[in-house]
C-alpha cells in the first residue's frame, strides 16, 4: 500500500471536491485525511490517499481529468508511516490560540521563537476577524505544536509571553486533545 499526498488549488466553484473524490476511487484510492478551504477566492488545500502501488499510474491519469476542469493536482509521496509515527512520539502535544491587532511580522515572529526552541508546528490555521466594539481587525492563529523531548510547556509560554508585547497578542497554550 502507498500513500500519497494531493495538492489542490484552483478557481473554487461547486463539485470540485466531487470531481477530486471521484479521481481518488477511480484509482482504487482511500480518501483518508484532507484539509480544504476557500482561501484567496481560490479551491486550495491537501488529501491524503492510500493506494495500491501499482494504482499510482491510475491515479494520475485519473486526476489529469480533474486538472482539466480547472482544478491543478499535485502528486507527492507521503512521509513513511515509520518517521511520522517516530515525529509524533517526540514529546508533548500542545494547543496554541493567539489574538491580537492585525499587523505584519506576527506569523514570522512566533514562527521564529517556535522554531528557536525545536518545536514542530503540526497545524496551523490563521484568520482575521472583526473586534466587536471597534471593527478593527484582529489576527487569529490556532496552532498544534509538537515539543521536542525534554521541552517543557512552561518554557514554550515563557518564550511566547517573552514577544507578546513586542507584537501586541495574547497568546493561550494548552494540552492538546
Amino acid at each position: 500500500m502507498a500513500s500519497v499526498i494531493l495538492s489542490v488549488s484552483g478557481s473554487d466553484r461547486p463539485g470540485l471536491t466531487q470531481a477530486l473524490a471521484g479521481a481518488v476511487l477511480a484509482a482504487g484510492g482511500n480518501w483518508l485525511e484532507s484539509h480544504l478551504s476557500r482561501l484567496g477566492g481560490l479551491y486550495v488545500g491537501s488529501v491524503l490517499v492510500a493506494l495500491e502501488a501499482d494504482r499510482l499510474e491510475d491515479l494520475r491519469a485519473a486526476v489529469q481529468a480533474v486538472d482539466a476542469e480547472g482544478l491543478e493536482v499535485r502528486i507527492a509521496p507521503a512521509a513513511a508511516e515509520e518517521a511520522v509515527g517516530a515525529v509524533g512520539a517526540a514529546g508533548e502535544a500542545l494547543q496554541l490560540s493567539l489574538v491580537g491587532q492585525d499587523r505584519p511580522g506576527i506569523v514570522r515572529r512566533v514562527s521564529e521563537v517556535l522554531s528557536g526552541l525545536s518545536v514542530n508546528i503540526e497545524a496551523f490555521q490563521t484568520r482575521i476577524g472583526a473586534e466587536p466594539q471597534t471593527g478593527a481587525a484582529l489576527f487569529h492563529l490556532e496552532a498544534r505544536l509538537r515539543l521536542p523531548a525534554g521541552l517543557s510547556a512552561d518554557a514554550v509560554q515563557a518564550a511566547l509571553e517573552d514577544i507578546s508585547a513586542e507584537i501586541m497578542v495574547d497568546t493561550a497554550l494548552t494540552a492538546a486533545a
